[in-house]
């Protein structure tokens, strides 16, 4: 059966779609066009043309040092998501032990509450223990907001593998970090992309848990934007904004050269 869709239920799922995407899209566009725009404030639909923000954007000393504190970040907060998640998501699918419900309703919890009050909750935490570590804290709260995802990529993926293919090579002798490193990460590898890039881009792009932990010396780029933007709004802004866009849109690009996203998303 073809899953095409035919008759009016065609003519009115595609506007709906084109409409949704242009929604969605439309302030990506903004933001794109009024970086080239050659006048000194901020004007849409754009004045001229010119490259100058993105030489004043590239050229700033504070953005490539927030740039690189931010993807250090991202890469640090995501390999200790997925060290912590996959463990995580093996024992909630195949162990069986009191509690398993409840232990992953507790795992998936930090994406039920709101970011803002985490970010809050930590800054509090931090302050009572006296941990004045900057670098360590962002990490510990990057962490907390990421590992829900890799945990449940991971399960989902648990689920779908084909166990018979694990007591096969335990049949035939494989230990069982051998089975899980030759039968079942190969086979679960797809969500794991899939959560590395969710934990990735949400530890880039995260704002509110940055908003409370970070300082002076340790500035993310999301947090810059936000401190141009309270004191002089100019294109240069939107100029940042693009450049993490086309960052963005790069890693999703890299996922689908290596594991190919439709793969990774279907889990």
């Amino acid at each position: 059966m073809s899953g095409r869709l035919h008759g009016p239920l065609a003519w009115i799922v595609v506007p709906v779609t084109i409409a949704a995407l242009i929604f969605i899209l439309a302030p990506l566009l903004v933001t794109i066009a009024i970086s080239f725009s050659n006048s000194p404030y901020v004007t849409f639909p754009p004045r001229g043309f010119t490259l100058q923000w993105y030489g004043k954007a590239l050229g700033d000393p504070d953005f490539r040092d927030a740039m690189w504190f931010s993807t250090t970040l991202a890469l640090a907060a995501t390999a200790t998501a997925l060290a912590l998640g996959v463990p995580a998501a093996y024992a909630l699918v195949r162990c069986e032990f009191p509690g398993r419900g409840g232990l992953g309703s507790l795992l998936l919890s930090p994406l039920v509450f709101p970011v803002l009050i985490t970010g809050v909750a930590l800054l509090q935490l931090f302050a009572t223990i006296g941990s004045n570590s900057t670098p360590l804290n962002m990490l510990i709260g990057h962490v907390l907001v990421t590992t829900p995802y890799v945990v449940r990529t991971a399960a989902a993926s648990l689920s779908l593998a084909d166990v018979t293919l694990e007591e096969a090579a335990r049949t035939l002798g494989a230990s069982t970090w051998r089975v899980f490193r030759r039968v079942t990460v190969p086979q679960i590898a797809p969500g794991l992309a899939a959560g590395a890039l969710f934990a990735f881009m949400i530890s880039f792009d995260n704002f509110p848990i940055s908003l409370w932990l970070a300082d002076a010396q340790h500035n993310p780029v999301p947090l810059l934007v936000f401190q141009m933007i309270s004191n002089v709004f100019d294109p240069s802004v939107s100029a940042i904004s693009t450049l993490m866009i086309v960052f963005a849109m790069a890693i999703v690009l890299l996922l689908e050269r290596v594991g190919g996203l439709q793969r990774a998303m279907s889990v």
